[in-house]
């Protein structure tokens, strides 16, 4: 930001210097050069007067000769000839170019002529004036332009400092007032990204920059606070909920099993019934807590090997899937036809969000096969850019209204079912930038595919079963 912001004064900066500086330049070069042609001009016309008197007066040469030494100036050439052109007096050694310029005043007008180091200026001698008396001769004079040249250059310096300090004095005005601005607007965007990552007793500092990003500091201190009272009192609450609702939960079951065992047989279907209404309540309310939990809490990204998560999830797994007849087939990435294994991939998460959903997905498969067997695959395929993680089944599966609506809470099709597996994993994975998708597997079944972006590989030694 603060790069930007200098870099766009000191563009407006220099447009305006360029626009108004250097036109103003230009102009004064040009009149400075006229000033000096001019004051050249003049010092001929006055050696014109003074050798009109002594041409006038057929003087001789040595009083000629004082008048154009006193006409001139230092570093002046200055030459005096006849109406024949042959040199009468001179002041220097005059070049051969005025000759040329000579010719140009035939025309009895002032001719003026600026070379690369000189400026030549020939005036015609008359006398009695120009349209009234004779041309008594030719004053010829030659000066350099070195002090016009150093003068032109003294002014080009002074605005090339002039510019320069403006520039530097606009930078640093810039560089002021744009880390004014960005320094507090960079902590407040630091602050934010630390409560997005959990810690929620962060604030910003509301001291610093102008007023309104002050106020942006303090609503955001004022949002942070509130959030984090909410935030803790939910999980207070949640920890009470919990603590309230599974204790007499379980000494409900307790005391059915009791019943159970001295009951007779028609009692005894019945509380069977009623137990697992029980088993179907305990579900929902763990159900419920997982949710809420999914909702309510951020923490902080790790970086979580998938294949390593993926085999001690489905290890876990796997006495309750051959309870059931179900084989659980993983096929993670990495693993080659000869059986070793290669770099893996890697995915941000929160901790331990991975396991809850490979368990939440793991367990509606095994539930949508049954007990009839069936098979439930578990594949990862990933880069640098991304993984994905698919989950296919070979059960039931769902028509296209229930994958529709299979993210929303207690919508299930599955009897007994909570409806709340395939909510959590849909939270947790959109809170930790993935997303999720639902497909008919070939042959039959649900394909659960999810997919996140990827932070890099590591080379791993021992192959996953």
């Amino acid at each position: 930001m603060t790069r930007r912001i200098v870099l766009a004064l000191l563009a407006l900066t220099a447009a305006i210097l360029v626009g108004a500086v250097v036109p103003l330049a230009l102009q004064a070069v040009a009149h400075e050069r006229d000033a000096y042609i001019n004051a050249t001009e003049a010092t001929a016309r006055s050696a014109a007067v003074i050798a009109e008197d002594k041409l006038g007066d057929h003087a001789a040469d040595p009083a000629l000769q004082a008048a154009v030494r006193s006409a001139a100036r230092q570093d002046d050439e200055l030459l005096v000839l006849n109406p024949q052109g042959q040199k009468v007096a001179w002041y220097g050694s005059p070049h051969d170019n005025w000759q040329q310029v000579a010719a140009a005043a035939a025309g009895n007008d002032l001719a003026a002529k600026l070379t690369k180091d000189r400026v030549i200026v020939v005036e015609p001698v008359w006398n009695d004036g120009k349209f009234n008396g004779t041309q008594l001769g030719t004053i010829v004079l030659e000066r350099p332009i070195g002090p016009l040249n150093q003068n032109i250059e003294d002014l080009w310096l002074y605005l090339a400092l002039l510019c320069g300090g403006a520039m530097v004095a606009a930078a640093l005005i810039a560089v002021y007032f744009a880390r004014w601005v960005s320094r507090p607007l960079a902590r407040l965007d630091t602050a934010a990204r630390r409560v997005a990552n959990g810690d929620l007793a962060c604030r910003a500092r509301t001291g610093a920059g102008p007023p309104e990003v002050r106020r942006m500091a303090a609503t955001f201190n004022m949002m942070a606070g509130r959030l984090e009272t909410l935030v803790h009192g939910h999980r207070a609450m949640l920890a009470d909920a919990s603590h309230q609702l599974r204790t007499p939960l379980t000494a409900l079951r307790l005391r059915l099993d009791l019943l159970a065992a001295d009951s007779g047989p028609a009692a005894a279907d019945e509380l069977a019934g009623a137990q697992e209404e029980i088993a179907r309540l305990s579900r929902l309310v763990d159900g419920l807590l997982a949710t809420a939990r999914a909702e309510s809490t951020t923490e902080q990204l790790v970086n979580i090997d998938v294949v390593a998560a993926v085999a001690e999830r489905v290890w876990a797994w796997q006495p309750v899937a051959d309870g059931h007849g179900v084989k659980i087939v993983v096929e993670p990435a990495g693993i080659g036809d000869d059986g070793k294994d290669s770099s893996r991939p890697l995915i941000a998460l929160s901790a331990g969000h991975l396991e809850q959903i490979l368990d939440n997905l793991l367990d509606n498969a095994i539930d949508a096969i049954g007990d009839e067997g069936g098979c439930v695959r578990v594949s990862v395929a990933g880069t640098d850019q991304g993984t994905t993680l698919t989950v296919a089944d070979d059960g039931p599966g769902m028509t296209p209204q229930e994958r529709s609506r299979a993210f929303l809470r207690f919508t299930t099709g599955t009897p007994g079912g909570t409806g709340l597996g395939l909510a959590i994993v849909h939270r947790l994975v959109t809170a930790n930038g993935g997303t999720i998708r639902l497909a008919d597997t070939p042959g039959g079944g649900l394909t659960v595919e999810l997919e996140f972006p990827g932070t890099g590989r590591y080379e791993a030694t021992n192959p996953v079963a």
